[in-house]
């Protein structure tokens, strides 16, 4: 049997009444992709089962620590590390549209986690005077929109499952998939 891995996922859709198409993030652990599907559809109900996948990573390296699903059994109550997700947003001048940029930070403090998404290019040059780069939702940063992986993990996954960090060594960057993906075709 294949041991669990902690998947970050990209779900799109087109919700009833609305003109294009939305988008969220989930994140969920399992042994596959098909395992997931009940719990993506219950993550986002309003979409009655017409989610697809515009974009799909195993988590296995942030930054210089490696990251692996242990039992909850295991869990480090030493390891002081947490997995930081931040949704960062920035604009481009004339272009109709707030641009998006994804980021993982491993680290033990949300401020530092924030103070990492800062030193990205993308913070740094994805706005101009009066539209300036930000965490969603707010224009500056804000803690509030900072989420530790391990929060937002359903009830189920975190009462069997944590995660471990280690040093990543030269392990290779994880590998990002993208295309529409329907759920159904899984």
């Amino acid at each position: 049997m294949q041991a669990p891995q902690l998947f970050m996922i990209l779900l799109g859709c087109r919700p009833e009444g609305r003109h294009t198409e939305q988008h969220d993030i989930f994140f969920g652990i399992g042994t596959s992709l098909k395992e997931l599907i009940p719990e993506m559809n219950a993550f986002w109900p309003e979409a009655k089962g017409k989610i697809h996948i515009d974009a799909l990573r195993i988590v296995k390296k942030v930054g210089t620590h490696q990251v692996t699903v242990v039992n909850k059994s295991e869990e480090l109550k030493t390891d002081l590390n947490s997995l930081f997700f931040l949704n960062l947003g920035g604009y481009k001048k004339d272009e109709f549209d707030e641009l998006h940029y994804k980021i993982l930070v491993v680290s033990d403090q949300k401020a530092l986690a924030i103070k990492e998404a800062k030193k990205t290019s993308f913070y740094k040059h994805m706005g101009y005077k009066g539209a300036t780069s930000h965490i969603d939702d707010k224009f500056g940063v804000d803690v509030d929109d900072v989420f530790e992986i391990k929060d937002i993990l359903t009830e189920d996954t975190k009462s069997k499952y944590a995660l471990k960090f280690t040093p990543a060594g030269e392990m290779p960057e994880d590998e990002i998939f993208l295309g529409y993906l329907p759920l159904s075709k899984i």
